[in-house]
């Protein structure tokens, strides 16, 4: 494991103390450790031992990643059960995701189907962002948001805030 990727969680999560920590305790950096095995040995087209793998690391982590899914350096998730990664979803350097974040597909075709992520992104928590698309590099993805369209590079889009509203209005959703 590279110190470079040890040293950016350190950087990114206030909350890690040492790099020991970070080794044992985070299941974000289990899954990308198992996600590189399971790629490896995917690009050489060994049958099922991939997909395998992969399903090792959901069982243990919470966090699904496609073998064929191509992730880049110093890719970091944090607080990551729930997140899914599917299998034509490519991700830049730097990037970080939150718990519950979705980079899935809109479709069951041949092809490219999930999105691509630029270099330097930052997608929070239960952000779920769909199809064939393209977050532009330094975009930031707010907690909850739904992305179906290309976003710029450098921009921000977030979910609508709740709002308050009276008891009696509500009591139908509880």
């Amino acid at each position: 494991m590279k110190i470079e990727f040890l040293e950016t969680i350190k950087k990114r999560d206030p909350a890690a103390k040492n790099y020991l920590e970070i080794i044992l305790c985070y299941p974000g950096v289990h899954a990308i450790f198992f996600h590189r095995i399971s790629n490896f040995l995917a690009k050489f087209h060994i049958p099922l031992l991939p997909r395998f793998i992969a399903n090792i690391s959901r069982i243990l982590t919470g966090i699904e990643i496609h073998p064929d899914a191509k992730i880049g350096k110093n890719f970091f998730i944090d607080h990551g059960s729930g997140v899914v990664i599917g299998e034509t979803a490519a991700i830049g350097d730097n990037v970080t995701l939150y718990h519950g974040v979705t980079l899935g597909g809109r479709g069951v075709g041949k092809g490219k189907r999930h999105p691509t992520i630029g270099d330097s992104v930052v997608i929070g928590a239960g952000a779920k962002i769909l199809g064939p698309i393209v977050i532009g590099k330094n975009a930031r993805i707010g907690a909850n948001a739904i992305v179906i369209s290309d976003i710029s590079d450098g921009k921000t889009v977030v979910a609508a805030a709740a709002k308050e509203t009276k008891a009696e209005e509500i009591e139908y959703y509880i």
